[in-house]
């Protein structure tokens, strides 16, 4: 990522470095057709509006929110990244206090550098991956101006055109609870039984279940998954495939009365959403 436009990057309050670490604090879609995303994510998730390509060298949008905020930003992948391994995919940012020293535990606990941390206007990142090869974004932002005490609102387990709920898949979800939990402080002592593929462990940070972590389901891929908030999912299932979309999975029932959808864009990308049938 080059850019994030400064009124809608991540922030934390200077005071509020407790409560930064483990936070997920921005989401990006990174994309082979920055329009096609557009149009497709516009249509599918009510609200979401993308913007006009920032200035800059590198295609990146802001993904905004009916209410002013932001949901995170569109990377447009330039062919020289896509020949060297970059794919379109959802990333999540995870608050870091200081990321060089983040980095190095993750690097001691057997994860790896994937882009050396750098500077932005809009602070400090480094994308890396966990033991197991799930690649995520560390951060340390700078608020803007006069914003000091702000904080991200990105992630929300109840409102709409936010991610509710973060969920991995691993090969190793005993390993996967240690990593995550020694370095941003996630709990995961609450689980559900998942029969032949085990246990579905609850992630909490600081008291707010934040997504789960579990064995890989046969023919599932590994990583990351984010799921955003949208009003109806029956409704969402048909406009993904009236946009050239797929579903993979669902519409099916989750825990607490909601339902799901796991599928892929148009340019590839798996994306997940949730909310009412």
């Amino acid at each position: 990522m080059a850019e994030i436009l400064e009124q809608a990057a991540p922030t934390a309050a200077n005071d509020g470095l407790r409560k930064l670490q483990g936070s997920h604090i921005w989401y990006e879609l990174m994309t082979i057709d920055p329009e096609g995303a557009k149009r497709f994510y516009e249509a599918v998730i009510p609200g979401l509006a993308i913007g006009d390509r920032l200035p800059g060298d590198q295609d990146y949008r802001i993904i905004n929110r009916s209410d002013g905020g932001s949901l995170g930003g569109v990377f447009g992948l330039k062919q020289q990244q896509l020949d060297r391994g970059a794919r379109p995919i959802w990333m999540g940012y995870i608050g870091a206090n200081d990321v060089d020293g983040t980095v190095a535990q993750i690097e001691a606990k057997g994860g790896k550098a994937l882009m050396p941390a750098f500077d932005i206007p809009q602070g400090r990142i480094a994308m890396v991956g966990d033991p197991q090869g799930n690649p995520f974004y560390i951060m340390t932002p700078i608020p803007p101006g006069g914003q000091e005490e702000k904080q991200s609102d990105v992630f929300s387990p109840t409102q709409e055109q936010r991610v509710a709920w973060n969920e991995l898949a691993t090969a190793d979800p005993i390993a996967a609870r240690q990593f995550y939990g020694d370095l941003f402080g996630w709990t995961s002592e609450e689980f559900m039984p998942m029969g032949e593929f085990g246990e579905y462990r609850f992630f909490a940070h600081q008291g707010t279940t934040i997504g789960a972590v579990s064995g890989c389901v046969e023919g599932a891929p590994a990583g990351w998954r984010y799921y955003v908030r949208v009003p109806s999912i029956a409704k969402a299932a048909e406009t993904v495939k009236g946009n050239g979309g797929t579903v993979a999975m669902g519409p099916m029932p989750v825990p607490g009365g909601d339902h799901i959808i796991i599928g892929h864009d148009p340019q590839g990308a798996e994306f997940a959403l949730v909310g009412k049938e």
